[in-house]
């Protein structure tokens, strides 16, 4: 009930108000179900507009602190997330990715639609890193399609170590979905999962236009805040 209240009644309205989402290609996201979108992530901003703009409800997961935090900034955070449908999960310990995975597995198999960054952290600079091979295991495990998405101007409204947003208009743009169920039954086996994850890693530069590189952003990002 909160989150519907959130999208339909007060979080969501202001928010478009304001940025003016504009989008192409939502009709490639199907209406029933199970559905991946892989996007890449620019900003805190991206966890707020992909679940904004589609009809159907995404589900992404967000570590559990997103969902603790204390004053007022704590408690905004904590809406965000709830308005937009985010699961809290604990990602302290060696099982954090499996737990997440296991999360998005849920929800897909419920015939839902589960939000994923597959490059699992944040562009430290706007370019598109390596992509972790988690949707290709979404992918594999479950059947679901893969629909692209591009974020294509979110680090230009909200740059890294910015607090508050600029206002702007939101642009997203959506591919064709991906079906990899031609690799159905091979989930685990590394080299399907990498070229999986490669194919929609080539799908996100295509729709963004942003430079690939092919290393894990995490790796970068250590240099970058030292």
């Amino acid at each position: 009930m909160l989150y519907w209240l959130l999208k339909y009644v007060l979080l969501g309205p202001l928010l478009k108000l304001i940025f003016r989402p504009r989008v192409e290609g939502l009709d490639h996201v199907p209406a029933t179900g199970p559905v991946i979108l892989a996007s890449n992530h620019l900003s805190f901003f991206d966890s707020i507009f992909i679940p904004l703009i589609v009809s159907r409800r995404v589900t992404f997961v967000a570590k559990a602190e997103y969902f603790t935090g204390k004053g007022i900034k704590g408690r905004l955070m904590k809406m965000f997330f709830v308005g937009t449908g985010t699961i809290p999960v604990d990602r302290s310990g060696g099982q954090a990715a499996r737990a997440a995975l296991d999360t998005q597995l849920r929800v897909l198999r419920a015939q839902g639609v589960a939000g994923i960054y597959p490059e699992g952290t944040r562009s430290p600079d706007g370019r598109l890193y390596r992509g972790k091979t988690g949707v290709a295991r979404l992918a594999l495990e479950s059947g679901a399609v893969v629909v692209p998405v591009a974020m294509l101007n979110a680090d230009e409204l909200q740059p890294p170590g910015r607090l508050l947003p600029r206002v702007g208009q939101v642009r997203v743009r959506f591919g064709a979905p991906l079906d990899f169920s031609r690799y159905a039954g091979l989930a685990g086996d590394r080299f399907v999962e990498r070229a999986v994850t490669d194919e929609v890693m080539y799908e996100l530069m295509e729709l963004s236009g942003r430079e690939y590189v092919d290393i894990y952003a995490q790796k970068l990002k250590t240099p970058v805040a030292a």
